[in-house]
């Protein structure tokens, strides 16, 4: 089972197990991560899952696709790093994969 580390806006950690295939959203609100608000459920139609991809992770999880760019223009205080977090599915390739919580959503 791959890993995932979210970093709330406090700076605190969260150490996660993540089943391949389940996103970096639904693992966060499953363990209560706080600032992950996730209103439209995981269907990319807000930005109130909003992350910053640690930068040494960017190039393995990619760049948001043009639905996700389009969602990502409502986001609070977006940076090349940003991605929604309903947008990134965990697998081993990802196994290590840390994002923080902006310090607020939109």
């Amino acid at each position: 089972m791959p890993k995932l580390k979210v970093i709330a806006f406090d700076g605190t950690e969260f150490d996660l197990e993540a089943e391949s295939g389940s996103t970096v959203m639904e693992n966060a609100i499953k363990n209560a991560v706080p600032g992950i608000e996730a209103e439209c459920g995981g269907a990319c139609a807000c930005a109130t899952c909003h992350v910053y991809v640690e930068p040494a992770w960017s190039e393995k999880v990619g760049q948001p696709d043009v639905m996700e760019e389009d969602m990502l223009d409502f986001a609070y205080e977006t940076k090349p790093n940003s991605r929604l977090s309903c947008q990134i599915k965990m697998s081993d390739e990802l196994d290590g994969l840390i994002v923080r919580v902006p310090e607020q959503q939109a």
